[in-house]
């Protein structure tokens, strides 16, 4: 029997092990299972090159429950007593402090970075012995055993068949991992698509009302699974019923992109465009990363574009190593190669399905606008590409190209200035009147109701050459698109202050909104009142709840324009009355503040010239007493117009009906505006 210790330079690697390895203890399954399979790999390929000429026979890797034990055996190329003093005695280790310090919260890298993987046993073991027989001629059987600390023994052993078994020793603080469901469901996360069948167990059956063991062994993984075969072989059914495998809640998926490269990295795999409703990040990490069928994580940023981790599927690589770190996939240009294929793959996929069957690619659309959105505004390559499949959908159902769009309306929507004017509704039922209006004008009104189409927007105006993108409630139809310079607005100042006042003191009190009342000649046939938000305003708080750094326009109050149209009998008839109910209030008032206001000029104009140390104080106080007599002449003038425009029902019953349309009108205000409705009829 030989004894020796383990070279490693630090005293004791296993209290490092345990300690710094916790947090990933579940992992030594994988890694101890991925040997096996190692070991039985290399036995077929020395058979496959005539270096073995025994009988491989039943290749299936069996593991165990004991007492207090887990044991994984296989029938692959063992190791020679040499073999276990190089592989698992010789431990490379350097600079232990440095490592401890770098590594301490990355599991993965520890394992990863220092060859450690039948290490990992010792997360979760007291003692872990391997009892081994090499393939080679002549070979004898060995056992070696470690208790945790760096001693070991090594020992003769009797062992008939080749390959090696793993005997773990669980300790008391791992005790979870001798229950038969746990290992099964840790089998199932890592192991499920491994290369060599895994035996856990036999298979159950039910008898005599309880389920018992057969004598069939219980395989856990499909050797074979779908992205390892030809696609030609494969029917939709397949991939379909792999997805379901996959992801048993999830609803069919829109369509899938078969993965297989061998130049100049090797990559397989299977992406599926799931159906997603709107919650972006509810849908990440559901790409599974293998490595030579290995488990590896379902985090895979760094791998596939960040707008591509909203697919489902799976990615298996052997290029990407097994225990890999973050910050070893932001560095490896493997990986940013394997990113930059996988982007152009899923691009031209979907410009092959436009092209050869646009009626499915336009019924999915809907579907899938998130992801090409989403990769537009995120990834320059792939907008480059996604121009010639990215569909417009207008507010009647119908899909246009950016050039077919453009056709489509460049003769009656382009503005005095030469720009193309994109109009779009982001809600067709509230924002209905505002999109028929814009329909009987001939223009064409484009849905954008998706989560991502606000900043979607603001990138084309970017992008597309003299074009601009206007909500159809921003302004009036005939502000819209302007193509002409327009007469200026023929009410009298006094006769739009007395309205606009009119209708101001009647607007009701909301919180953190504001209504800037303004009169335009619309025409006789147009609405005599309508409520409008500017487009700049209303999309930076838009963005401001997608963007960070933008958070001072969502404090902003929402800013609406009340435009009363001159035009309009309702409003004629209004101010009309007005001039009649308040003419002889007004009028005193209005001489008081014609001359207190020429007055006041008078006598600015002469301090004009003066410093401020040259007018003297009682000049001051002049302009101070005018200035004020000025603001309460002017709040006498609104509290006439407000008086009367409290008497007048037809006032409040307009400014109801424009927030009614605009979906304002709510609670007590709405109860008062269905009374007074009736009253009126």
């Amino acid at each position: 029997m030989q004894k020796g210790h383990i070279g490693v330079t630090t005293d004791n690697i296993f209290p490092v092990i345990k300690k710094f390895l916790y947090s990933d203890h579940e992992i030594f399954l994988r890694e101890i299972v991925s040997n096996a399979v190692d070991a039985t790999q290399k036995l077929k390929t020395l058979a496959s090159k005539g270096d073995f000429k025994g009988e491989l026979g039943d290749l299936t890797i069996h593991i165990s429950l004991g007492k207090d034990t887990i044991t994984i055996s296989d029938r692959g190329i063992g190791l020679t007593e040499e073999e276990i003093d190089k592989y698992i005695n010789q431990i490379a280790f350097s600079g232990a402090n440095d490592f401890l310090e770098k590594y301490k919260n990355d599991a993965n890298a520890i394992i990863g970075h220092f060859g450690l993987g039948f290490y990992s046993a010792f997360m979760v073991s007291k003692k872990v012995e391997i009892i081994t027989k090499s393939y080679q001629e002549g070979s004898k059987a060995v056992k070696w055993s470690c208790d945790g600390s760096p001693e070991f023994t090594i020992e003769d052993a009797k062992k008939e068949d080749r390959g090696t078994d793993i005997i773990l020793y669980i300790d008391d603080e791992s005790k979870e991992f001798l229950e038969e469901s746990r290992v099964s469901s840790l089998l199932n996360k890592y192991c499920k698509y491994l290369p060599v069948p895994i035996s856990f167990g036999k298979k159950k059956e039910w008898k005599d009302g309880k389920q018992v063991d057969t004598n069939e062994d219980n395989i856990i993984n499909d050797t074979t699974p779908l992205w390892t075969r030809k696609p030609s072989d494969l029917t939709d059914e397949d991939y379909k019923k792999f997805y379901r495998e996959l992801y048993p809640m999830s609803d069919e998926p829109l369509f899938w992109i078969h993965l297989n490269v061998d130049y100049p990295f090797h990559l397989t795999g299977i992406l599926y465009f799931p159906k997603i409703k709107s919650n972006i990040d509810l849908s990440k990490n559901k790409i599974q990363l293998y490595s030579n069928q290995v488990y590896v994580t379902d985090s895979v940023e760094g791998i596939v574009p960040d707008f591509l981790t909203l697919l489902h599927g799976v990615i298996d690589s052997p290029d990407i190593p097994l225990n890999v770190s973050r910050s070893y996939l932001q560095s490896d240009s493997n990986v940013k190669k394997i990113s930059t294929h996988i982007t152009k793959k899923v691009s031209d996929r979907l410009q092959s399905i436009f092209k050869n069957d646009r009626k499915q690619f336009e019924e999915k659309w809907n579907d899938l606008k998130i992801f090409i959105n989403y990769g537009m505004l995120t990834q320059e390559d792939f907008y480059e590409k996604a121009q010639k499949f990215f569909l417009f959908t207008d507010a009647d159902n119908k899909h246009y190209t950016f050039e077919e769009y453009q056709t489509l309306i460049k003769d009656n929507q382009t503005d005095k200035e030469g720009n193309l004017i994109y109009l779009y509704t982001s809600n067709k039922d509230e924002q209905f009147s505002y999109i028929e209006a814009a329909t009987s004008k001939g223009y064409n009104v484009l849905l954008m109701d998706g989560q991502l189409d606000v900043a979607l927007v603001s990138m084309l105006e970017q992008k597309l050459e003299k074009s601009r993108f206007t909500r159809v409630d921003s302004d009036v139809v005939d502000n819209l698109i302007v193509k002409e310079d327009k007469k200026a607005d023929i009410l009298a100042a006094e006769k739009q202050e007395a309205l606009s006042v009119t209708f101001k003191s009647q607007m009701p009190s909301m919180d953190k909104v504001e209504f800037h009342v303004m009169t335009q000649a619309l025409g006789e046939s147009s609405s005599p009142i309508m409520i409008t938000q500017s487009e700049y305003m209303r999309r930076m708080k838009e963005m401001a709840n997608i963007q960070a750094g933008m958070s001072f326009y969502g404090e902003m109050p929402d800013m609406y324009n009340l435009v009363l149209n001159s035009d309009h009998k309702l409003i004629k008839n209004i101010l009309s009355a007005e001039e009649k109910e308040c003419s002889s209030a007004i009028a005193p008032i209005q001489l008081e503040i014609d001359e207190t206001s020429k007055r006041r000029n008078n006598l600015k104009d002469s301090q004009k010239d003066k410093k401020e140390e040259e007018i003297p104080t009682a000049e001051k106080d002049e302009l101070n007493t005018l200035d004020s007599k000025l603001d309460s002449l002017k709040t006498q003038k609104e509290t006439v117009y407000s008086d009367y425009a409290k008497n007048n029902k037809v006032v409040r019953q307009l400014i109801d009906l424009a927030l009614l349309q605009n979906n304002m009108l709510k609670g007590e205000a709405l109860n008062n505006f269905v009374k007074r409705s009736i009253e009126l009829i």
